[in-house]
């Protein structure tokens, strides 16, 4: 038996907002979308990776999430890392950078934290 991940699901508050952060920060776009009269669902991804993100929107929860502790995260490698550090420092972005780990994360509007890694050897 094998198993493969194929999404991440974030409930945010502002979907365009969402959006265009994500295109911004990490180059993804949206490959389809399901509207409803109580929620719109919206997948993102880019051409380097089957892996998809799902932004869901709730028409009746315009707040934004309590993430609690946000003890959770999604993880992101970057083929330039020092550059896409400087890209995302430069756009206010950052959240926490630990340098030990050579990893920094970026925060979404939401409140939602990506790690970035360099490279995977």
């Amino acid at each position: 038996m094998q198993f493969r991940a194929v999404h991440e699901n974030y409930n945010v508050s502002d979907l365009e907002v969402s959006l265009r952060f994500y295109r911004e920060a990490l180059g993804l776009e949206e490959v389809r979308r399901k509207q409803t009269d109580k929620f719109t669902i919206v997948f993102l991804k880019n051409g380097n990776s089957d892996f998809e993100l799902e932004l869901t929107q709730l028409k009746d929860h315009p707040q934004k999430y309590d993430l609690g502790e946000c003890e959770f995260h999604l993880a992101i490698t970057a083929d330039n890392y020092q550059e896409a550090l400087k890209f995302h420092q430069k756009n206010g972005w950052v959240c926490f950078v630990n340098e030990a780990m050579g990893i920094y994360f970026i925060e979404d509007p939401d409140g939602y934290w990506i790690e970035i890694l360099p490279p995977q050897k």
